[in-house]
């Protein structure tokens, strides 16, 4: 009898494993047959699955879900990366969805922290100041060059310089 219980127990474990890993998998039941924003909701919550604890992952997920115009629960997860002692690049993914959403305020906040945190980085510092001059603030932006190029002559920084003088943000 112990045996059989066992037996059943481990598979009912071995088959919610299985269960499990298809809820995870995308395929065709996701987006088949389904208006366009119950199938992204579908494929959102599949790829909410397989982003799992990544900060990255889940920046990528959330990025879908703010800039497709869900951006309460896109703005969730942001909050929560956040929350939990963020590396300055999950602050930059995050900075640059939401410029790309138009909104520099919650961008630039998020971009100054970065550089604050890490002040060694003069491809963020370049990158920043870029946005900075996209939004019409030349001399802060000019300020963050200098403080780029006499950190390291880098050809991202330089590049990152050199476009937005001509209207081009950074390459994200």
């Amino acid at each position: 009898m112990k045996i059989r219980t066992i037996a059943v127990a481990s598979l009912l474990f071995v088959s919610g494993i299985a269960a499990s890993h298809a809820a995870q998998q995308a395929g065709p039941a996701n987006y088949r047959g389904k208006d366009k924003q119950e199938a992204a909701l579908a494929l959102l919550e599949v790829a909410k699955a397989q982003a799992g604890k990544g900060s990255w992952e889940r920046i990528a997920v959330a990025r879908i879900y703010y800039l497709g115009g869900m951006k309460p629960q896109g703005k969730a997860i942001f909050d929560d990366v956040l929350a939990h002692d963020p590396e300055s690049s999950d602050l930059f993914r995050i900075a640059r969805i939401y410029r790309q959403a138009g909104e520099w305020e919650l961008a630039k906040a998020l971009l100054e922290r970065s550089v604050r945190e890490n002040p060694k980085d003069s491809k963020g510092m370049a990158e920043l100041g870029a946005y900075y001059l996209l939004a019409d603030e030349r001399a802060a932006a000019e300020d963050l060059f200098d403080r780029s190029f006499k950190r390291e002559d880098e050809l991202w920084s330089t590049v990152a310089a050199a476009g937005a003088y001509l209207g081009v943000a950074p390459q994200e």
